[in-house]
């Protein structure tokens, strides 16, 4: 399908001829020589916007004026939040959020019919990629069986899932599925679908080079942005709108720079180095900015390390990490198996047009920060933040000091203190490194072992994040080699994992001979997918799980992965640790937190010695010239060759071929949403808020994996009672995540984590408040007696509420519950985006206010006047009555924060606004 470009381009558009190839392209040369700017001083990042406004500019949607705003960044100190209509290139998608995309593509299908327009205008207008990732659990490990078990066991839970994919793969235009059993979303993505400058047909038949630019409905999408490919997370209703030819409507961004000089130590690996940048960026502060990453230490930074440091951009809070397009992407392009001439038009554009970073690259940025790699040393980040950094030789120490309630910026659980308190209030330490004897323990039924806390129960090589880097993934094999050699194997408590992020990791693991090394001590492959990143690290043993339980003892994780919240990996689980993929192997053999890995032994060999971790730890040297020998061209050209084909089970799914889709009444996955049901083409004005009531009073920090849970949930849960009404056995509950077709499951599962807290009640954990009658009841039970009542809802939060990923569900659970208006400190840019687009409205206090310094107890009445005429980032009057009858006053800043958003809210959210759109339209839509 042809794309679409913007009028008056003939200023801007010139001709690029490499090799045999003639494409068109926007010039920002030509920009500056029309008038519109000097644009030489914008980072590359920025560039590649630039650029889109002139591709897109059409005195409309896009403006002379907007692209005049890219100079005066440049000349304004990297500040000008001009916003401006942004329109990637493509979409990426995985399963979890995937499926409720397509539910609500589904559903507008018969919306529109229902509003006399046309199902097919319901289409992605730009090519859209989904990769079935997010649902193979590790219910089988540390056998060879264990792959293949799970994959029968995830088609067994979730094939009602995969006919719904592959009907929309047939009923959509410009949509793919990949199947399961490929490879993570990221992976897959950076290996074989970026191109970095794509190319693409427009409406007079010409051929246009442009950047490779897309938005994903995976936080993680930034991961791309290591090979110079702009992209970022954005929720589910974000992307439906950017495939429906919606631009997405910004601020033009500050860019932080991110200086990077020296080069790593022996020793380190690129994980190492991404949890110091975490650190650091998220105490500089860059939510809702670009960072772009430049300097001399560039030169030696391979491209996975790279793509390492873009990945976790939503751990550090940025938009983006961005890396400019140099020598190390063209070789990556080349080694992962891209066309000759896709390579060549790349270094030819990136030149010609300014993207390229050479010696003299000097752009302007917002503010700087450095970093010389050289001081990078073996690290960990833990127990319930990835900025939580701890150096390796400090890592027993913090971890007796968090358990012992000496970390209360980690906010160790009230009860751990309240247990361990002396006589005079002061916290007790409960522990010391290398000594357990204050440790809770509790004996393992059947087994020769007690556990105390800090047993590791889960370690796992999992997640886009550093399975995607070879020079870590042969580390960690080198690891196992060794230990294997010399005798060691894990210790029989710890559940072990190997995931790998793409099916070209197990061939060049199988190529080194490493993968026998790694079954031998447990880490066999358990199947391609997030697994134990995203909560699918499956059951531990039960008598294993009992023992913590009923000990009430704090097990641990170590993970490769890039997200280490509560209730995230495990609910036997309450610290998790993020490492690079050696050192999970490494914590697997000591199989206690409470082991400092640099100095204490973690086993004996065979001949009776103690074994350290510098006697099996591999030399940069050994990892490197592994890689060279058998991360192949070929391999990726191999393994990549058939990716849309799948496997027997795949090609075995048959669906109906059908316009709109027949929505099955008993199913348990999939349900027709009730977004559009009863919807006309009216719109209303923007309403006051009145006598709202309080649904939960939460703390700094809520993420969305708080406010809707993607792993297990129990039997007791509203959505655990939901199933067992309708006769599913809890054997086939699945997951949050799996279920994210279902509207009534995840309206039960929101603000459901069996961790979160909500300061209304004293102390409790879980999915609680109080309902209209004042007593304790769920989350949801309380919601739906307010519903019935008329009652408005509002809930309220600390800092960074809404950090984490990018799932919609959060804010889609949040409008269904009734609420109307969240109140929080600050906002995390994905989640405060999602609010908005399911209609409901964040507000920010102001004036140093807070719910504490408020002493909100979540007895209080809000209302919230000016909604009726309310601008961008408008401060708007609210009154609070308190529960003993007094009101106070405040201001509130309403962050609906351009214009285009306040048309959402009035339609009643972004897909209700662009189906109004389309139905009015008689004539097919231009592709964008």
């Amino acid at each position: 399908m042809p794309i679409t470009v913007g009028h008056d381009t003939s200023k801007t558009r010139k001709t690029l001829t490499v090799g045999d190839q003639s494409v068109a392209y926007y010039s920002i040369d030509a920009a500056e020589a029309a008038g519109l700017g000097d644009f030489s001083k914008l980072p590359a990042a920025l560039k590649v916007v630039l650029e889109n406004m002139l591709r897109f500019e059409d005195g409309k949607t896009v403006t002379v004026d907007d692209i005049k705003a890219f100079s005066e960044w440049a000349t304004q100190g990297g500040k000008n939040p001009r916003e401006i209509a942004y329109r990637p290139a493509r979409v990426l998608m995985q399963d979890f959020t995937g499926v409720p995309a397509v539910v609500d593509l589904a559903a507008m299908r018969d919306g529109i019919k229902a509003l006399g327009g046309d199902p097919q205008k319901i289409n992605p207008l730009n090519p859209v990629d989904l990769v079935i990732d997010h649902s193979v659990m590790i219910d089988e490990f540390g056998n060879p069986r264990a792959f293949q078990m799970n994959v029968d066991r995830e088609y067994e839970r979730n094939m009602e899932r995969y006919t719904f994919l592959k009907w929309g793969q047939t009923a959509f235009n410009n949509f793919r599925v990949v199947p399961p059993g490929t490879g993570i979303c990221h992976q897959v993505n950076l290996e074989y679908l970026s191109q970095t400058v794509w190319t693409d047909t427009d409406q007079s038949g010409e051929q246009v080079a442009y950047p490779d630019t897309l938005v994903g409905t995976d936080s993680h999408t930034t991961m791309v942005n290591g090979a110079a490919v702009l992209g970022w997370g954005v929720g589910g209703i974000e992307a439906e709108a950017a495939m429906l030819g919606q631009p997405i409507s910004m601020l033009i961004p500050e860019v932080v720079g991110f200086e990077l000089t020296g080069a790593m130590m022996e020793g380190t690996t690129g994980t190492d180095l991404v949890l110091k940048v975490v650190e650091m960026l998220r105490a500089h502060g860059v939510v809702g900015k670009f960072v772009e990453f430049y300097g001399a230490g560039l030169d030696t930074l391979p491209l996975a390390d790279r793509a390492t440091i873009a990945n976790m951009a939503p751990e550090y809070g940025a938009t983006c990490g961005f890396f400019p397009i140099d020598n190390e992407t063209l070789r990556y392009l080349r080694t992962t198996g891209r066309e000759e001439d896709r390579i060549a038009l790349v270094e030819a554009y990136a030149k010609e047009n300014g993207f390229w970073r050479g010696d003299d690259y000097a752009p302007v940025y917002t503010s700087t920060l450095h970093l010389d790699m050289g001081t990078i040393v073996p690290a960990i980040s833990g127990p319930k933040r990835p900025q939580d950094y701890v150096a390796l030789t400090e890592a027993a120490t913090v971890f007796g000091e968090y358990i012992s309630g000496q970390r209360p910026e980690w906010d160790a659980n009230q009860e751990d203190k309240a247990e361990w308190a002396d006589e005079g209030g002061q916290l007790a330490p409960r522990t010391i490194p290398g000594d357990i004897g204050k440790h809770k323990r509790a004996k393992v039924e059947g087994e020769d072992y007690t556990i105390h806390d800090g047993t590791i129960v889960i370690a796992s090589i999992t997640s886009c994040t550093n399975t995607s880097n070879p020079y870590v993934m042969i580390g960690a094999g080198l690891v196992a080699r060794k230990a294997r050699a010399l005798g060691l194997t894990r210790k029989p408590w710890v559940k072990t994992s190997l995931a790998p992020g793409s099916q070209v990791v197990s061939a060049y693991l199988e190529a080194a001979e490493l993968q026998e090394d790694l079954d031998a001590i447990g880490f066999n492959l358990v199947g391609y997918g997030c697994t134990t990143c995203i909560g699918n690290s499956g059951p531990i043993q039960k008598e294993l799980s009992d023992a913590v339980n009923k000990g009430d003892i704090i097990a641990t994780s170590v993970l490769s992965g890039n997200r280490n919240f509560e209730g995230r990996i495990s609910p036997d689980v309450r610290a998790n640790y993020l490492a690079s993929p050696p050192l999970v192997v490494a914590y697997a053999l000591a199989g206690d937190m409470n082991v400092d890995l640099t100095k204490d032994s973690l086993g004996k060999d065979k001949d009776g010695n103690d074994v350290y971790l510098k006697d099996i730890w591999p030399t940069t040297q050994e990892v490197a010239e592994l890689v060279e020998k058998t991360v192949t061209r070929q391999a990726f050209q191999e393994k990549y060759a058939s990716v849309f084909e799948g496997d027997e089970k795949w090609q075995g799914v048959e669906v109906p071929q059908q316009e709109t889709y027949d929505w099955p009444a008993t199913s348990t996955y999939i349900q027709n949403p009730p977004y559009f049901q009863g919807m006309t083409m009216d719109t209303k004005e923007i309403e006051n808020i009145e006598g709202a009531k309080v649904l939960a009073l939460l703390g700094d920090m809520i993420t969305t994996d708080h406010i809707s849970p993607a792993g297990s949930f129990a039997e007791t849960s509203p959505a655990g009672q939901y199933l067992v009404e309708r006769q599913v056995p809890v054997r086939e509950f699945n997951s949050y995540g799996s279920r994210r077709g279902n509207h009534e499951v995840m309206m039960r599962g929101t603000f459901a984590n069996i961790r979160i807290k909500n300061e209304m009640l004293d102390g409790v954990e879980g999915g609680y408040t109080l309902g209209p009658d004042g007593k304790q009841t769920s989350i949801f039970d309380a919601a739906m007696a307010y519903q019935e009542q008329g009652t408005p809802l509002v809930i309220f939060g600390g800092e960074q509420y809404g950090a984490g990923s990018s799932r919609d569900w959060a804010a889609k659970g949040t409008n269904l519950l009734g609420v109307k208006a969240v109140i929080a400190e600050s906002f995390e840019r994905i989640h405060r985006s999602n609010l908005v687009g399911m209609g409901v409205i964040p507000f920010e206090f102001t004036g140093g206010d807070t719910r504490k310094s408020l002493g909100l107890k979540g007895d209080e009445t809000v209302s919230i006047h000016g909604l009726d005429s309310v601008t961008p980032l408008a401060e708007v009057p609210a009154t609070i009555t308190m529960g003993d009858g007094s009101a106070k006053e405040i201001t509130l800043k309403c962050r609906i924060d351009t214009g285009v958003e306040i048309e959402y809210i009035e339609n009643g959210g972004v897909l209700h606004y662009v189906l109004r759109n389309l139905a009015r339209d008689d004539q097919p839509i231009a592709a964008e």
